[in-house]
């Protein structure tokens, strides 16, 4: 009975340690970021970006369907009543662009999370087992890369259809074959390290060793490449939205550039129309581009020294 007591309270000893533990890493991975130049800024650029995403919606009330009543309202400059003037329609922009951050920063986080979960899965199995696994996943990969992107993009799109739902299928369905190939690399070299060779001696099995050895010591890269996937997932949407290929029943800033496009906005000098739009596109790509570059260093050693 001692024993018991004494192994219940050893355990949860350990539990309440490796919590512990846990918070200080993250307390000291958020003083990096916070130290690291690049990283805060593009933390900050996305956080705001982020926050208009959630939160904006409900402060500025937009409708698509919801046009200027008479023919003076459209195509007005920037004021006081609009702060980023009204398009071809009557419409308030400065809405609508609110309103657009929530559809692309959507897209570009769940059609993320969709190619990293697939990219990471491939890749760790691909490099533990090895052999003909290896061989089989590794050229359904370079088949995935050999295939230029975002024309695959706009074909599946053209065939599944332009629903928000099928344009985040596309691009995470389709985005994973770089990362699979970073994670199977970082595979390769955990999977000989003498901790993980004694964990399979002692019989293990490859899921345990898969999920609780090599999992996290390729995550600092799966986090890095995760970032920057959310870049071009972004990227992709604004494009295949601008091609007239995005769903036109949800705003989108992809969306206010192939109506300011159709309309030819540039030809009657309404930069409003556009350009605001197109400044927090390359504002969003900019700041995750720059938390990746930042993460990876903070969080690879090797980059850290040198």
């Amino acid at each position: 009975m001692r024993d018991f007591i004494a192994y219940l309270f050893g355990k949860g000893r350990g539990r309440s340690v490796r919590a512990q533990m846990r918070r200080m890493r993250g307390r000291e991975f958020l003083s990096r970021v916070y130290r690291n130049k690049t990283a805060f800024a593009g933390s900050v650029i996305v956080l705001v970006f982020a926050l208009v995403a959630l939160i904006g919606q409900s402060v500025v009330r937009f409708d698509l369907g919801v046009t200027g009543q008479t023919g003076a309202e459209r195509w007005l400059p920037p004021s006081a009543a609009h702060w980023l003037g009204t398009d071809h329609l009557g419409r308030d922009l400065f809405g609508f662009l609110v309103a657009g951050a929530g559809v692309s920063m959507l897209v570009g986080a769940v059609a993320t999370a969709i190619s990293m979960v697939i990219g990471t899965v491939v890749g760790v199995v691909s490099g533990y087992f090895g052999k003909w696994i290896d061989v089989l996943l590794m050229r359904l990969t370079d088949f995935m890369l050999c295939i230029p992107w975002l024309p695959l993009c706009m074909v599946l799109a053209a065939i599944l259809g332009s629903s928000l739902v099928n344009i985040i299928l596309v691009i995470g369905l389709t985005g994973w074959a770089g990362s699979a190939r970073l994670v199977r690399a970082q595979t390769l070299s955990v999977k000989e390290m003498a901790y993980v060779e004694r964990t399979v001696s002692i019989g293990a099995k490859s899921g345990h060793i898969m999920i609780k050895h090599i999992l996290p010591n390729v995550f600092p890269v799966v986090f890095a490449n995760t970032v920057l996937s959310a870049a071009a997932a972004i990227s992709t949407e604004t494009t295949l939205s601008f091609l007239g290929l995005g769903d036109t029943s949800r705003p989108s800033w992809g969306m206010i550039l192939y109506y300011a496009n159709a309309t030819s906005a540039v030809a009657k000098g309404a930069w409003w129309y556009f350009l605001p739009a197109g400044v927090c596109v390359v504002l969003v790509v900019l700041g995750l581009t720059l938390m990746s570059y930042a993460f990876d260093e903070i969080l690879n050693p090797r980059l850290k020294e040198r």
